[in-house]
């Protein structure tokens, strides 16, 4: 008996698989995490808990300007197969929306201004590969993207065709959309800019870790906003004015906080050190006028004096992507104040649907631009080049893109309108119901107090 129970523990020991590699770093430590990751040939990491089979290849992005700085971003960079199909599955929705939206436009199926972002999708993709979820986000009224990226594109389309699943319930447009930490869509050029400068001011006066992108055209660039700021953008003046940290801060010389009109917005970042990144998006055309007919400097990253900046080729969405890090590190981990950065980049369609584009610049120009200079074929060419995925790979993603966007169209389309009722709604809230007048030429309404989401 014994004899045969020998031989049965041979047979199963001569069957038995060997023990994994990974498993000689298992049970040295009860109840503690990894202390060391192991580096292999192949970027493969073994730790006491799992292996990590993570494709990556290295890249080195195009080159960046630097105004007041020593050093800037990092033009090494490392990309792992699930940051490069997720950037470009991204990438390919906002152009698949965009081109959507051109659509519907022109099918009078989407009214009121339209701003197309195709052509700039490595600006906004970019910056969402690199920024913390609770950093905030403002930016103009060419907003989709943005409001995509936060959201879904089943929003943003809807609230193209006034759908009551819209972004913001129809109430917006193309505009004027939201999500949590996005501060919009903002129709007046420059007006967002003091907002963001607000913001930062926020985010450094509750001490939280997290900065605000303050993003405008190369339109804006010239606008007052940008080194004007009204002081009510920081917030409630009567309640900040209780609190004696901020009645001490604004108080100089007898001149209260609330009696001051006008200060220098990049000054006031500049000077208390707010986490503002200041980001012009130069697509070299404000509405029909080529950058070199508007502004005598065309270096706004430079625009900022004493505020250090950086020039971007913001086709390369890695070099995005390494100077939204940059500037993380710079605002928030160094806490060293505000940062003026300049996004080169380019819009493939008009300022707006109803541009045809070409009454300012040739056909040729355009085309030329899109054939040696789309993000997206940019990335997929790095993606394709370095290994990271297989053109089939990229296809199916192209394809999934498609039909999500297509879906999203039909879903817009079929979708409920409100009623006239919640026109009246959401005007002010926590505020009880006020007279409406002007609703009709003899009538007069109270605004209910219900919010659009109790109608729909």
């Amino acid at each position: 008996m014994l004899l045969f129970q020998v031989d049965e523990a041979v047979n199963i020991s001569r069957n038995e698989p060997p023990l994994p590699p990974e498993s000689l770093y298992c049970d040295i430590y009860h109840n503690t995490p990894p202390q060391y990751t192991f580096h292999t040939l192949l970027h493969r990491s073994l730790t006491a808990q799992s292996i990590h089979h993570e494709l990556e290849a290295s890249f080195q992005t195009q080159p960046f300007k630097l105004h007041r700085l020593d050093a800037g971003p990092s033009r090494d960079t490392i990309l792992t197969k699930s940051d490069a199909l997720e950037m470009y599955k991204q990438m390919q929705l906002i152009r698949r929306t965009e081109q959507s939206s051109d659509l519907l436009y022109k099918d009078r199926k989407v009214r009121g201004f339209c701003h197309l972002y195709a052509g700039q999708e490595a600006c906004a993709v970019g910056i969402f590969a690199a920024k913390d979820p609770k950093d905030a986000i403002i930016t103009s009224y060419r907003c989709h993207a943005f409001a995509m990226m936060e959201r879904n594109v089943r929003e943003v389309l809807s609230e193209l065709l006034g759908r009551s699943h819209g972004n913001v319930k129809r109430k917006g447009g193309s505009m004027h959309m939201y999500a949590k930490n996005f501060y919009g869509g903002n129709g007046i050029v420059s007006a967002q800019i003091p907002l963001g400068a607000g913001i930062a001011f926020a985010m450094k006066y509750n001490r939280k870790p997290n900065l605000c992108f303050t993003l405008y055209g190369d339109g804006a660039a010239n606008q007052g906003q940008l080194f004007e700021d009204n002081l009510q953008i920081l917030g409630d003046i009567k309640s900040l004015e209780k609190t004696w940290r901020v009645r001490k801060i604004f108080h100089v010389h007898t001149v209260t906080f609330t009696s001051i009109d006008i200060i220098s917005a990049a000054n006031m970042c500049a000077l208390w050190r707010l986490p503002c990144v200041f980001i012009c998006e130069n697509n070299d055309y404000g509405m029909g006028t080529p950058t070199s007919r508007s502004s005598a400097s065309t270096k706004y990253f430079t625009r900022g004096d004493y505020i250090p900046g950086i020039w971007v080729n913001a086709m390369d969405a890695l070099a995005v992507r390494e100077s939204i890090k940059f500037a993380r590190k710079y605002c928030v981990t160094d806490g060293k104040g505000p940062l003026f950065i300049e996004f080169a980049t380019y819009r493939f369609y008009g300022h707006s649907v109803s541009d045809p584009g070409t009454s300012y610049r040739t056909r040729e120009e355009v085309q030329e631009i899109r054939k040696t200079s789309d993000p997206i074929l940019l990335l997929k060419d790095k993606i394709l080049t370095s290994k990271l995925a297989m053109k089939d790979e990229l296809r199916k993603i192209e394809n999934q893109a498609k039909q999500e966007v297509d879906a999203a169209v039909k879903f817009a389309k079929n979708g409920p309108v409100i009623s006239t009722d919640a026109l009246l709604t959401d005007i002010y809230h926590n505020t009880p119901p006020i007279i409406v007048r002007g609703h009709t030429i003899d009538e007069t309404k109270v605004q209910p107090y219900t919010r659009t989401s109790d109608i729909i």
